[in-house]
């Protein structure tokens, strides 16, 4: 397989000494082994989450916490990114390129298998940014210096970043950018007609009419059927607002869950026990930003077909 024996073994007697190492420098290797005189710095400090934001400094009298530092370097490093990419576009495209271009070809088919041609190009933009802000959220989360560099503040002692997707803020914004992004094109596409969605007063009206008609039978029905419809219209206006919550706590509770998984493993045993755990994060990021962009897609392509009824 192109490795010698020698290299090898040498391989194996360095992953096993990081193991038993790892293993003694937790709580579960000291609960057996009791201290074995290893150094300070081998060991992680018991875990202390907290859901707050911590406060940095303040700008005219706004508090900026961590977590808006570390949606700061995301931006920062997905326009960074974006440059060093389009700077120098080649007809052969090098690796980096070559990446960038089959994610961005993947999320636009997507967009277009979803919403159609016209409309898949339409959403494209807005989708796309809010996959790859969830997703590079997630992932530079994982690099060191999240949750483990403190600065000295005026108060006490904080963290200087703290992963954005776990300050649910974050989580809330992007759910009312998704929120005004939906009812938008719905109002934009459909007009007043898109209103009427939620208001359905029509078969209710024409109920009321038929029973001053002189046909109360009739209208009677009409009012009924008219009354569901109203309510069902009504409801369906109250799960456009549910949406923001549903969106909201998917991606505030599975991004905080993970977050404290890696700080539990890696307290219980430092260094080798908790690398499974951010390969399963790196997933579990792409999988919620992947999520949260496609149900944005999904409410904004229904928002704007026209409703049923006039469609006859």
């Amino acid at each position: 397989m192109g490795c010698s024996f020698p290299v090898l073994i040498i391989v194996t007697i360095v992953f096993l000494a990081i193991l038993i190492v790892s293993f003694a420098a937790g709580p579960l290797g000291e609960s057996l082994l009791g201290d074995i005189g290893l150094p300070d710095w081998l060991s992680v400090p018991r875990p202390e989450p907290e859901l707050p934001a911590e406060t940095v400094f303040h700008i005219f009298g706004f508090p900026i916490t961590n977590s808006i530092i570390a949606a700061w370097v995301t931006i920062t490093v997905l326009v960074g990114l974006s440059y060093a990419v389009t700077r120098r576009m080649k007809l052969i495209p090098g690796r980096l390129q070559a990446a960038f271009e089959f994610l961005m070809g993947w999320l636009y088919d997507l967009c277009r298998s979803v919403a159609g041609d016209d409309n898949g190009r339409r959403f494209f933009p807005i989708v796309t940014t809010i996959f790859l802000f969830v997703a590079f959220n997630a992932w530079l989360a994982l690099l060191p210096g999240y949750g483990s560099i403190t600065v000295h503040t005026v108060e006490h002692e904080v963290h200087l970043l703290r992963p954005a997707n776990t300050d649910i803020n974050m989580p809330l914004a992007l759910a009312l950018v998704s929120f005004v992004f939906v009812e938008f094109y719905g109002l934009k596409r459909l007009g007043t007609r898109y209103i009427g969605k939620f208001l359905n007063f029509g078969d209710f009206r024409r109920g009321v009419g038929k029973a001053f008609k002189g046909n109360p039978k009739e209208g009677l029905l009409g009012m009924f059927a008219g009354g569901i419809g109203i309510f069902t219209g009504l409801l369906e206006g109250f799960t456009e607002f549910i949406r923001i919550i549903s969106l909201t706590f998917r991606l505030f509770g599975n991004m905080t869950a993970g977050e404290i998984l890696l700080l539990v493993a890696a307290f219980l045993m430092p260094w080798l026990f908790a690398i499974p755990f951010y390969g399963l994060e790196l997933l579990i990021g792409f999988i919620q930003a992947l999520i949260f962009a496609g149900l944005t897609l999904i409410f904004v392509t229904v928002a704007v077909e026209p409703h049923h009824e006039e469609a006859h």
